[in-house]
């Protein structure tokens, strides 16, 4: 099945987020260009893999990277499950200065739970950066350091992002027909 026949619009096409992502390096860069010894990346996988590649290509500072897995939606969920930490392949994070990347800040759950952690094991600061920030209440009272695009609470895929494991390799950033997910789950939106 091709998936392109599951999507029902494009929110966000691929031109506009490479556009969007050599502004935000731009902005990173400039923002973290006087720390010698570099920082250190920590992208929250795997849904900020494609995007964490694309920001970091664009940036041309000394830095290292180490990877989070957190889930908060599983399997066919369209809701937030809450946060569980899946893996750490962190490294010392001790006196470094990380930029926490996530494709979406939707809930603030990750971002509230992750910031602490890293602060806790040690880091010397801790800035985050997202590729979309919904509009929700929930989302309100949780700050990200550097925002790609707000967006509507919409349920979207593409990108890095995904449904049941599936469309994180479409380039735009999208929403899916109903039809896609309401046979699938009972979280429906």
């Amino acid at each position: 099945m091709v998936m392109q026949e599951d999507i029902e619009k494009v929110l966000i096409s691929a031109e506009q987020v490479h556009t969007r992502i050599k502004a935000m390096a731009l902005e990173i860069t400039r923002d973290f260009s006087d720390i010698e010894s570099g920082i250190t990346i920590v992208p929250i996988m795997t849904g900020a893999m494609i995007f964490t590649a694309d920001l970091i290509r664009e940036m041309p500072i000394r830095m290292k990277i180490n990877l989070m897995t957190v889930s908060s939606y599983p399997g066919a969920s369209l809701r937030t499950q809450g946060v569980t930490v899946l893996a750490k392949q962190l490294g010392d994070v001790h006196g470094r200065h990380v930029l926490l990347i996530d494709d979406i800040l939707d809930s603030g759950g990750t971002l509230r739970a992750v910031i602490p952690l890293l602060k806790e094991l040690g880091a010397d600061s801790v800035r985050s950066c997202v590729l979309l920030r919904k509009d929700r209440q929930t989302v309100k009272g949780v700050q990200a350091d550097y925002v790609g695009f707000d967006i509507p609470d919409e349920f979207v895929v593409g990108y890095g992002l995904d449904y049941d494991s599936v469309y994180r390799n479409l380039r735009d950033i999208c929403t899916l027909k109903p039809s896609v997910y309401s046979t699938n789950t009972p979280n429906t939106p």
